[in-house]
């Protein structure tokens, strides 16, 4: 999950306020679960911060950090990837990588966890059958099943692959 920055650097104010009223840093990771919800810091963020501002920390603002930065995993860089590979399903994570200009374990990333492919005899392909697509599956199969037993010319009306039509 990732937290907005405007959220971010809220729940840091957050984290800072509870610090100068004398909360400990658990009261303030459940004041911030309470508060945000879903969208919270995880727990040792949240004891991370509270010991920056314990050890005198007076900024809420991130530290710089090096490598690439999150706006990669934006929603506009997931669709990137994701219509490269609608175009050619035979395309390497390098390939898929370098057209979209992002390092290579994103775009794995945004292939497996986002838009749920996985590699198949060399071309990404979306992951198994849900339980509900397979259980429809089942249910047409057991139609077309009840269909040709009670009905003897419904076979007739199948069109098949090796017919030509002129």
């Amino acid at each position: 999950m990732i937290i907005e920055m405007a959220d971010f650097l809220e729940q840091c104010a957050c984290i800072k306020f509870c610090f100068k009223l004398g909360k400990t840093a658990t009261e303030c990771y459940e004041m911030l679960k309470t508060v945000f919800g879903e969208q919270a810091m995880g727990c040792s963020q949240t004891f991370q911060w509270f010991s920056r501002f314990k050890g005198g920390r007076t900024s809420t603002d991130d530290d710089e950090r090096s490598g690439q930065p999150v706006s990669s995993s934006m929603p506009q860089m997931i669709e990137k990837v994701c219509q490269i590979i609608r175009e050619d399903r035979h395309r390497t994570i390098d390939e898929v990588s370098m057209l979209v200009g992002i390092i290579h374990g994103t775009s794995h990333k945004m292939l497996i966890e986002n838009l749920k492919m996985r590699r198949v005899a060399s071309k990404f392909v979306p992951r198994l059958p849900s339980v509900d697509k397979k259980q429809q599956q089942l249910n047409i199969c057991l139609d077309l099943k009840e269909n040709a037993a009670n009905d003897p010319s419904f076979l007739l009306n199948v069109i098949r692959g090796d017919e030509t039509w002129v």
